[in-house]
């Protein structure tokens, strides 16, 4: 059985309390050694572009750069649904270091074809 993680949330800093909470789930994934995938997508592709992960959702929450920075640090990745991505007219040059631009098809090729633990946010 795999023991991957996988994480789509869909949702950017207009819920910053949701993006906290699927960070704070990838994290401990990664933490733990899990090889773990976060798929962004909507509004959310915007996370993974330089400078705007940025603030706390409430008092007593860790701060999101920081959520990211750990995420980085313990492995995890960032696929980036490129159609999301485009839509919005954003820069690829502006990508942090652990994203990428993917899709359906390389979400799925990620799982393989075991088992994945999901969490959709």
């Amino acid at each position: 059985m795999s023991d991957k993680a996988a994480i789509s949330l869909a949702t950017g800093l207009e819920d910053a309390e949701r993006v906290t909470v699927a960070l704070l789930v990838a994290v401990a994934a990664a933490e733990a050694g899990r090889p773990t995938l976060v798929f962004l997508s909507k509004e959310a592709v915007r996370l993974a572009t330089e400078g705007v992960a940025v603030g706390k959702a409430c008092e007593g929450c860790p701060d999101i750069p920081a959520l990211m920075s750990r995420l980085a640090t313990a492995g995890g990745t960032l696929l980036v649904c490129p159609i999301c991505f485009r839509a919005k007219a954003l820069d690829d040059q502006a990508l942090i270091a652990n994203a990428t631009l993917g899709g359906t098809v390389q979400l799925w090729e990620w799982i393989g074809s075991e088992a994945a633990c999901c969490f959709s946010y």
